[in-house]
């Protein structure tokens, strides 16, 4: 597999191998490959525990349990006050 970088990238990529962090180019890819890897992993995991907490919010508005919105954004923003002070 070849692939272009570009200027920034390449220059980045050499100077890791030349201070000895990596042994080679492709120890670098391997290694960035795995942090997007893991970037994503972590994305996900948010996006299914924000899906669960959405999920359980609908359950609880079909169960009629609900809360009064303009008491909620009250004690919202006296709480937001009171961390500013």
């Amino acid at each position: 597999m070849n692939v272009s970088v570009g200027r920034d990238f390449e220059e980045f990529v050499k100077r890791k191998v030349a201070s000895g962090d990596y042994a080679s180019v492709s120890e670098v890819v391997r290694d960035g490959l795995r942090l997007l890897k893991e970037k994503e992993l972590l994305l996900e995991a948010r996006l299914q525990a924000l899906r669960s907490e959405i999920e359980k919010g609908i359950d609880q508005a079909c169960n009629g349990e609900f809360l009064d919105g303009d008491k909620v954004m009250s004690e919202l923003r006296t709480l937001i006050k009171n961390q500013k002070s």
